[in-house]
């Protein structure tokens, strides 16, 4: 590959101002969501979050009654493989028992028309995490069909519309909202999305997944979805004073 080639590529996130000027934003924010069964009380794990000043948030699970999962963010994905490895290693988590088929990792990323890129890549789905009022979750990986990526720019438009609107008439009534990552490539099942539902309580977020059944994305253009992780959430590194 030569050196003109190279200096070309641009991997930075596009958004588009309100006058239509272009916008570019060379952050975004990586989450991992890991879970874990064997824990029949969350406050030794509580302790060592608020010990280790973790950011993210910690679920207890809603079909299992001695799992939990752990959300983990991070500008610098190293803090993954650093801070959160070495906590991992050591009890109380160390005592528990990983679910594999529920890890996962990803990326936020701009769909090309946010005029304010920071607050959609970096601050947004932070105050998601954060966020006392938004209890409960559902967490999901998904993979799409090879159909949807032969469509035309403006077919995937329509689609995507479709699909979205159903989130922002949620988000818009206080019952649920969405957190929309990347994981192409860092997903062990070749998943190409991650999806967390967070709301004040559970119907909702199940309703949203109801209700998005029905649009041309998930009926015709997904070839994979799930498994779902649903929970509650039993602290929040936002909590801490």
């Amino acid at each position: 590959m030569s050196t003109e080639i190279l200096e070309n590529i641009d991997i930075s996130e596009k958004g588009r101002g309100a006058d239509g000027a272009a916008l570019s934003f060379d952050r975004r924010l990586f989450m991992q969501f890991l879970a874990f069964g064997n824990c029949p009380d969350s406050a030794p794990l509580i302790a060592a979050l608020e010990k280790a000043k973790v950011d993210g948030a910690l679920y207890e699970d809603v079909n299992d009654a001695q799992g939990v999962a752990l959300v983990t963010m991070s500008e610098d994905p190293e803090y993954f493989i650093t801070e959160i490895r070495r906590l991992l290693n050591q009890p109380p988590f160390s005592n528990l028992t990983p679910k594999p088929e529920h890890t996962m990792l990803g990326r936020s990323y701009a769909l090309g028309y946010e005029p304010d890129l920071e607050e959609a890549l970096i601050k947004r789905p932070r105050r998601r995490i954060y966020d006392p009022s938004l209890q409960w979750a559902i967490w999901y990986p998904l993979r799409r069909a090879g159909t949807f990526e032969q469509l035309s720019a403006e077919e995937q438009r329509v689609i995507l519309a479709e699909h979205g609107g159903i989130g922002r008439a949620f988000g818009r009534a206080g019952l649920g909202h969405d957190i929309r990552l990347a994981c192409h490539g860092l997903d062990k099942n070749d998943n190409d999305f991650i999806v967390g539902l967070l709301g004040p309580k559970l119907y909702p977020l199940s309703m949203i997944v109801q209700r998005m059944r029905k649009t041309k994305q998930t009926s015709l253009h997904l070839e994979h979805l799930g498994p779902f992780f649903a929970g509650k959430v039993v602290w929040q590194a936002g909590n801490r004073d």
